[in-house]
Parts: C-alpha cells; sequence; structure tokens
C-alpha cells in the first residue's frame, strides 16, 4: 500500500487567534460538564454536543485542565497549526462505517462466518441521538434472525389510520399476530444489535470519525479515521459505508449520493407523554398541504399515554416555514388529544424520497441503509430495508472474501439480490410519492371518502392495478394524474 496516499488531503486546521487561553479538542471531549462544574469564574458553557469557552474572562487556573478525564482541554498553542498524531495502520478483512442497524446487522453476519471485521462510530454512544420514528414493519426481525426481546419492543401496532384533511380517515391493519408492526425503542435496540454483533466476535471502535476512503490503483483499500485525537489509517479488503443518509463514505469514494433539495424531507419529531384519546394499537397519519406539504404528521404510541409525534415536509415546499413550525401548528389545533401533553425529546433529521442509489457497490466498497437511500419513498421508513441490505452486503462479502476477489463484478452480488428483492417496489412507491405529493386538498378528501382497506393494502405492497381501476371507476379526474407518474 502507498502510505503516501494513505491520508487525504486536509486543510490545515485554522490558527488559533492570539487571545486564546485554552483549546477545546471536540473529537476528544465526551461532553461530560465536569469542566463547567469546576470552573471558578463560569467562561465554560456547555450546550448539548457543544462545549464553548469565553476566552476573554478565562484567567487560566488550569482547573479544567486537570478535571478532563480524556484531556480534551489543552493550553491553547497560538499561531502554530495542529495535526492529530498518527497510531499504526491497522489491518482488518472489513471495517464497517456506522453502527446502526444496517452495520450492526452486517457485522453480526460476518462474523458469524468467520470474517474479521471492525466497526467504527463517530458518537460516543450508540443509538443516540435517534432520528426515527421508531416504527417497525411486519416481518422485520424474521427477516435478518433476530428475537424480538421485551427490553426494545414498546408498543404492537394492528392498524394504520389515514386522515384526509378534512380528517375522514380510512385504515387497514392486520388480520392475524404476524402481521403486526412495532414501536420499538431505538436506543436500547441499535445498542442491542451491537452487543450481538460483538458476542458473534465483531469489534466496535467509537467515536471514531471516518475521514476518508484509502484509494489506489482506483481501488478502496480501507479508511482513515480519527479517535480521541489520535489519526489512524485502517486498511481493509472491504469497505462497508453504513454512517446513514448523511453518509461521507460513498462520496469520498466517487459515488454519487449527495441528497438534492427537491427529493428530501424535512423531519421535526416530539417523543411526548400526557397524550389523551388516541388508539394506541394504530399508528395515525395526517396529510394536506396545510398540515405538512408533500408529507404527512404521524404520531405512532408506545403506550396508552406516549407517543412519538412528528412531521416530514418537502423541503423544495415548505418557503419560510419549517417542519417544527409545521408540527407545533398541528400539535396546537388538537386540543383534545395534546391539552395535557408535554415533550421528553426533541428529534430532527432528513429522509431522501427519491429512487435508490444507482450504484451500491464499487471495487472494494459497498454501501447499505441510508447510506444508499434504500427507504420507502411514501413512508419514510428504513429500519427493515436497512437491516437487509446489511445482511445481504454481508453475504456478498464473505463470498468474494472466500474467492480471493473483493472486486465490484463480485460484490454486485449484493446489488443484483437488492435489486430482485426491492428494486422495482421502491421505484414504484417513488412514483405513487410523486402521485401523491401532487394531490390538492380536495383531491386527498375525496379519495378519502372512496379509499378501501384492500386498496390501501396493495398500494403499501406496490401494487397499482386496483388503485387505478378505483380512479377510473370513482374519481376519473386524477386519472391523468395517475398515468403522469404511476405508469410513467
Amino acid at each position: 500500500m502507498d502510505a503516501g496516499r494513505c491520508i487525504p488531503r486536509l486543510s490545515a486546521e485554522k490558527e488559533l487567534p492570539l487571545k486564546d487561553k485554552i483549546r477545546i479538542d471536540r473529537n476528544k471531549c465526551c461532553y461530560c460538564g465536569g469542566c463547567v462544574g469546576v470552573c471558578p469564574e463560569q467562561v465554560l458553557f456547555l450546550l448539548e454536543t457543544e462545549l464553548t469557552v469565553d476566552q476573554d474572562k478565562c484567567t487560566m487556573c488550569r482547573a479544567c485542565l486537570i478535571f478532563c478525564p480524556v484531556e480534551a482541554i489543552s493550553p491553547a498553542a497560538a499561531a502554530v497549526p495542529r495535526r492529530p498524531p498518527e497510531a499504526q495502520c491497522l489491518q482488518t478483512d472489513v471495517v464497517i462505517v456506522g453502527a446502526g442497524p444496517a452495520g450492526s446487522v452486517c457485522a453480526k453476519v460476518l462474523a458469524q462466518s468467520g470474517i474479521d471485521v471492525l466497526v467504527v462510530e463517530k458518537k460516543q454512544e450508540i443509538g443516540i441521538p435517534k432520528r426515527c420514528a421508531e416504527a417497525v414493519e411486519p416481518g422485520t426481525f424474521e427477516a435478518v434472525g433476530i428475537d424480538p426481546d421485551p427490553l426494545w419492543l414498546r408498543n404492537r401496532i394492528q392498524v394504520a389510520v389515514l386522515y384526509a384533511p378534512n380528517e375522514t380517515c380510512v385504515s387497514f391493519g392486520a388480520t392475524t399476530p404476524a402481521e403486526s408492526g412495532w414501536i420499538i425503542e431505538r436506543k436500547i435496540f441499535d445498542k442491542h444489535l451491537a452487543k450481538d454483533a460483538i458476542r458473534a466476535g465483531a469489534r466496535y471502535r467509537l467515536k471514531t470519525t471516518a475521514l476518508g476512503v484509502i484509494r489506489e490503483n482506483d481501488r478502496v483499500r480501507g479508511i482513515v479515521v480519527e479517535h480521541m485525537g489520535l489519526r489512524q489509517k485502517i486498511a481493509a479488503k472491504i469497505v462497508i459505508a453504513a454512517d446513514g443518509v448523511d453518509s461521507m463514505m460513498a462520496k469520498s469514494a466517487g459515488l454519487d449520493t449527495v441528497n438534492r433539495l427537491k427529493n428530501y424531507m424535512s423531519c421535526f419529531q416530539y417523543e411526548m407523554a400526557g397524550l389523551r384519546g388516541i388508539d394506541d394499537k394504530a399508528i395515525h397519519l395526517y396529510y394536506g398541504n396545510d398540515i405538512a406539504p408533500g408529507g404527512y404528521v404521524w404520531i405512532f404510541p408506545k403506550g396508552s399515554t406516549m407517543a412519538n409525534v412528528g412531521v416530514g415536509i418537502k423541503t423544495s415546499k415548505e418557503g419560510d416555514r419549517t417542519a417544527k413550525k409545521f408540527l407545533d401548528r398541528f400539535i396546537e389545533k388538537h386540543p383534545l388529544i395534546f391539552r395535557n401533553a408535554s415533550a421528553v425529546e426533541f428529534n430532527s433529521g432528513g429522509v431522501p424520497v427519491r429512487r435508490t442509489v444507482e450504484t451500491l457497490v464499487g471495487d472494494g466498497l459497498m454501501i447499505v441503509g441510508d447510506a444508499a437511500q434504500l427507504v420507502n419513498s411514501i413512508t419514510g421508513g428504513g429500519i427493515k430495508l436497512a437491516m437487509i441490505s446489511g445482511k445481504m452486503a454481508a453475504e456478498a462479502a464473505v463470498g468474494a472474501l472466500q474467492k480471493g476477489d473483493v472486486g465490484r463484478s463480485q460484490l454486485s452480488a449484493y446489488q443484483k439480490k437488492w435489486e430482485a428483492y426491492q428494486g422495482k417496489t421502491l421505484k414504484k412507491m417513488f412514483k405513487l410519492q410523486r402521485f401523491a405529493e401532487n394531490l390538492s386538498d380536495d383531491d386527498l378528501n375525496q379519495l378519502a371518502a372512496v379509499l378501501t382497506a384492500e386498496t390501501l393494502e396493495e398500494l403499501a405492497q406496490g401494487k397499482f392495478s386496483g388503485f387505478v381501476k378505483l380512479l377510473l371507476k370513482k374519481l376519473p379526474s386524477l386519472v391523468p394524474l395517475g398515468l403522469k407518474y404511476l405508469k410513467s
């Protein structure tokens, strides 16, 4: 391996202003807040995961330096560019970037096959913060061999209720327990998956930021990471990008995974306690251009008075109103549900609503889950898809490693298997989403009056024939729009 090409070209760190007295290494800082507690001058401030210092008021008493358990605070070296020291290059068969459901399922399958696998995760705690409404569709756990555990199962869902702008509702649901969905606790669930992978033999490193891939002769040969102020090369036969919707690994390898604004949902959610009058065995979805343009508001119960309450809107349609403003207004307009409710957690994030990334593999590289934008465009759901893609990628990696060939042609077994499994369905869901986002509120109200549970069930499976026949019979005015998107 050409060591000169192991480290990506990164701009030198900016020189510190001459007035700076202490330096906070945000790669090391674990945001424990201890330094704030010992500062006699109250010049340190902790805001969630951002520690700042008032350099003008700092007396350089060094109390914070002495206390810090991870040496994240040091005297400022004014006007001296800093570059992290480098550790010895690490070798592994497979390195996975990201310890979400896709990465951990992938790691477990690889480890069970005797593959040396390392998972790196930029956060200091797996599953925190969540960017998820925590709904899991039927058959998810069985598909990847996971035994449901009461520790992370919060609620069983039997019905989905869809509300038109005028609050006319239509519902469809499970006829057997096996068809029921779940609301889970991601903070526990993600750790559970990681523990399973570790027990199978995988290794994990937290608070380790992947800076970019190592490329040699147009092949991906590993990654460069930074862990607690120490930079390191990780040489690997295969790199698997499981680093979520904001994936940097796929981009650094030259794959087109950029989320364009017109195909992106801006999402905001409260986890709330004290809700009233909600059927806790149903998920509730509210549609309308004045409620959630291009998307919907959801209420996903986690118990009789607990729920994730959120909104997703198409960012190209929001104008000067944010997702949070849409959600706050929805809550204000439903006092019977929310009068006595309060938020116990805020969540926000983005969801891609576009066609799946065209290329899922490269020479020595695979991308899985949200990083590959494997998301249902209608629901925004991706947990099941993420885990199954991680399992499929792992199986393809095992086969390629056994043959001693980790080139694109061998790894493409993963993409072929994925296309056969969900490729056509996700393309259909994208067409249905394009159709739905172009409906007026009046169109949505009319649809709610004629839709049946059977038709909704077919749409959820990507079957459009019954829906088109319904339009022809009941709402012929929507047929041209249906033909434009559903049959395109």
